[in-house]
């Protein structure tokens, strides 16, 4: 198996492809990686490969991973360019020609696969949106792939993206939902971690906690989430807010603005919110955390913090988008894009959370990582005993 991505660079598709990657490979398939880029920029954070946590995991489990070396400042996942060197394309042709099915990171990678004279495998792209027309000419390189018959399949992590696609023009035959899934073994209670967390920050043992998890992006509404968070703080006295991801430092002109804008009445207030950047830590981090909270408009499908937070015990409270409110019904909170309606139920989830506790516990197996694995390990066995089946392909068009 070769999988492309188009770069190493934080947020949960690639979190959880790599570990598709990581779980396949440890059932016996042989894996590698092909990266379009070797660095990007993305909000507001330059982010080299060899950094990346996803490669650390990818290599320390003896996965191969290249790049094609490129650096660019990428604009929410398009590609700065789909013309592609003589060299660029020599090493994506060597990496095809050692696979036997292709897995493509989201849509953008099919700008690299859908050129001319590269060997013939049949793609599986990996779609982990509920935007499809709002992503560049993504959707347009996904319809091309299908017209030439090189996609298999598409696997949807919600519900929401595979009717999105549908409705979007992509056959719906192609079309195979298999929900996220966490490491349980990782994500979970750990009063230990909870205390030492808090702990490094200066929070006190029984301070309420709410973890805002995502990178900075314009989808994941942060203006929102602070004017929540100024009208949480002022009645919450011992109250903290922690942001994490990437973009979410004080080096980041627009957040700052942000909270300058939220905060302006009580500056003092934003003293409690704790801005700690790209965590490799995140299972401590949700772990110290009474309530992990969503507040996007657009775009998420089946977002990866509200799984892991609650896998921790942390309360989900999230406005209606993609699967966000089938993910936390019966476990936690649905709101609308309302800072005080955000910051109430911020407060009912904590005053709640003992009761949610035993439904949060029961409902681990469905968010398992071992159930999405071998969701995709038996969908990649029947496409490639299809293709082997199937008369062969030319090599190249």
């Amino acid at each position: 198996m070769l999988s492309v991505y188009e770069g190493f660079f934080s947020g949960g598709a690639r979190i959880v492809h790599t570990d598709v990657v990581r779980g396949l490979a440890e059932g016996g398939q042989s894996h590698h990686v092909l990266s379009i880029h070797g660095e990007v920029l993305r909000e507001a954070t330059r982010q080299r490969m060899e950094d990346d946590h996803c490669y650390r995991e990818l290599t320390a489990g003896g996965i191969g991973v290249t790049s094609l070396g490129r650096s660019a400042g990428l604009v929410d996942g398009a590609l700065a360019a789909n013309v592609f060197s003589g060299p660029e394309l020599a090493e994506t042709a060597r990496a095809m020609a050692a696979a036997d099915v292709i897995l493509s990171l989201k849509e953008q990678p099919l700008a690299l696969l859908n050129q001319a004279g590269l060997p013939r495998r049949p793609v599986v792209v990996a779609l982990h949106r509920s935007d499809p027309e709002n992503q560049g000419p993504a959707l347009d390189e996904l319809k091309a792939a299908i017209a030439d018959g090189t996609v298999a399949a598409c696997v949807c992590c919600a519900e929401s993206t595979r009717a999105a696609y549908e409705a979007a023009g992509i056959p719906a035959r192609l079309l195979h939902v298999i929900p996220n899934g966490v490491d349980l073994l990782r994500f979970r209670p750990d009063p230990a971690a909870r205390l030492a967390f808090r702990a490094s920050l200066g929070i006190a043992d029984r301070a309420p906690v709410v973890v805002f998890a995502a990178r900075y992006a314009e989808m994941k509404n942060v203006p929102l989430l602070l004017r929540a968070a100024r009208a949480w703080l002022a009645r919450e006295g011992g109250g903290h807010v922690v942001m994490c991801g990437a973009g979410m430092t004080p080096g980041n002109s627009g957040l700052r603005a942000d909270l300058a804008d939220a905060f302006a009445d009580e500056p003092g207030l934003a003293d409690r919110v704790h801005l700690l950047g790209v965590r490799h830590d995140m299972p401590a981090v949700y772990a110290a955390a009474d309530v992990v909270a969503l507040t996007s408009v657009a775009g998420e499908a089946a977002p990866l913090c509200l799984i892991e937070g609650m896998m921790c015990g942390a309360v989900p409270v999230t406005t209606d988008v993609g699967d966000s409110a089938a993910i936390v019904t019966g476990l936690g909170f649905v709101t609308p894009p309302d800072p005080g309606a955000i910051a109430l139920s911020w407060t009912a989830a904590i005053a709640g959370r003992a009761d949610l506790a035993p439904a949060l516990e029961a409902a681990r197996e469905r968010f398992s990582r071992t159930r999405m694995i071998a969701a995709y390990a038996a969908l990649l066995d029947r496409l490639h005993a299809e293709a082997v089946r199937a008369p062969s392909l030319p090599e190249s068009l």
